[in-house]
């Protein structure tokens, strides 16, 4: 996938192949205000007030306690971009806001449009690390509310793939224990061990993190089968042949090469014999021309926002095997682009 100029009508589909559209403008100005505008959309509660049927923008902006002409632009901004749909006065959610952005929604990436409220603020360092190539650590600058809007969004942003994490984790026949390193929000976690009824799972990670995910863990009523642990993966010991899985999401991001390879065979030494290193990530392409827009994006993003970025999927694998283990063949999400697992098991 590619965010970008969509022309739509048949002038604009010759001058964009004409190559006279200034397209760095679409690029960052129009980019930066379309993400503004549906993260104010979600904010301010426009979405929401819209839910049950067609309103004004008077009324949406009574129910939103915000003023009204404000509010008409916005949502004639909104109805702009695809996110309501307008007719006779009135704005009506669109089928993308109402699956993607309702909070009743079970796939809402709310809370994630929330969290890039600190997100935004990162991205002002970016100058200082192209500079210097200092990193900011993102998870050491958060503020204990950011630390709860962080497990929100996180979780937010889980919905999207957990089914098909559920579908397609090489979980192996007759496993018992799952160590979920980095889980926080348990929603991964959750969703493997309905899938897989003999399961059972422990997520560790950092108390900050336990915290403000635990009353996310509990609603999903899973009990004794899926509980957290205060620790850290690196540093605490995760015993000897003590798990069936050893399921990473999200993390090796944050590490260097030497940090990856250390974790992988203390996990592969944590392992059973038969038990499997699961690796979760958004996947950096093995050249940056065939990175794509989301991958190469991501990529920069990481790398300012933690100590590594992303990393290929043989690279990944070259982890595994140094440990001992036995990588399989890579998995390509196709719920959320870029995102895939790199999986081994230990002979």
């Amino acid at each position: 996938m590619k965010l970008g100029g969509i022309p739509q009508n048949p002038v604009e589909q010759v001058f964009t192949l004409l190559g006279l559209l200034p397209q760095p403008m679409i690029d960052t100005f129009i980019a930066m205000l379309l993400a503004r505008t549906v993260m104010e959309g979600s904010n301010c509660g426009a979405f929401e007030a819209l839910q049950d049927g067609p309103l004004t923008a008077d009324e949406v902006a009574a129910r939103c306690g915000a003023q009204p002409q404000a509010m008409g632009k916005l949502l004639s901004a909104l109805a702009g971009c695809g996110y309501v749909r307008y007719r006779a006065g009135r704005y009506a959610l669109a089928p993308v806001a109402r699956k993607w952005l309702l909070a009743a929604s079970p796939r809402s990436l709310g809370d994630k449009l929330r969290m890039q409220e600190f997100e935004w603020e990162s991205l002002a360092h970016l100058g200082d690390f192209v500079r210097t190539g200092k990193p900011i650590d993102l998870h050491n600058t958060l503020s204990r509310e950011n630390w709860g809007l962080y497990q929100r969004g996180m979780r937010s942003v889980a919905s999207s793939w957990a089914p098909e994490v559920g579908r397609r984790t090489p979980v192996p026949k007759g496993a018992q224990d799952l160590l979920d390193i980095g889980g926080s929000h348990g929603l991964l976690s959750v969703e493997l061990c309905r899938r897989h009824p003999g399961l059972r799972a422990v997520i560790l990670d950092l108390p900050e993190a336990v915290e403000h995910a635990a009353p996310l863990l509990a609603e999903e009523g899973m009990g004794e089968r899926v509980v957290h642990r205060v620790g850290d993966g690196l540093t605490d010991d995760l015993g000897s042949e003590a798990w069936d899985v050893v399921f990473v999401s999200s993390l090796v991001h944050h590490f260097d090469d030497a940090t990856n390879r250390a974790f992988a065979k203390k996990i592969a030494r944590a392992l059973r014999p038969g038990g499997v290193y699961v690796i979760q990530e958004l996947i950096r392409a093995k050249s940056p021309g065939s990175a794509g827009q989301i991958g190469a994006l991501l990529d920069l993003y990481f790398a300012l926002t933690s100590e590594a970025g992303t990393w290929s999927f043989e690279e990944m694998a070259d982890w595994q095997r140094e440990a001992g283990l036995r990588p399989l063949r890579p998995l390509k999400f196709r719920t959320v682009p870029g995102n895939g697992q790199q999986s081994a098991v230990k002979p």
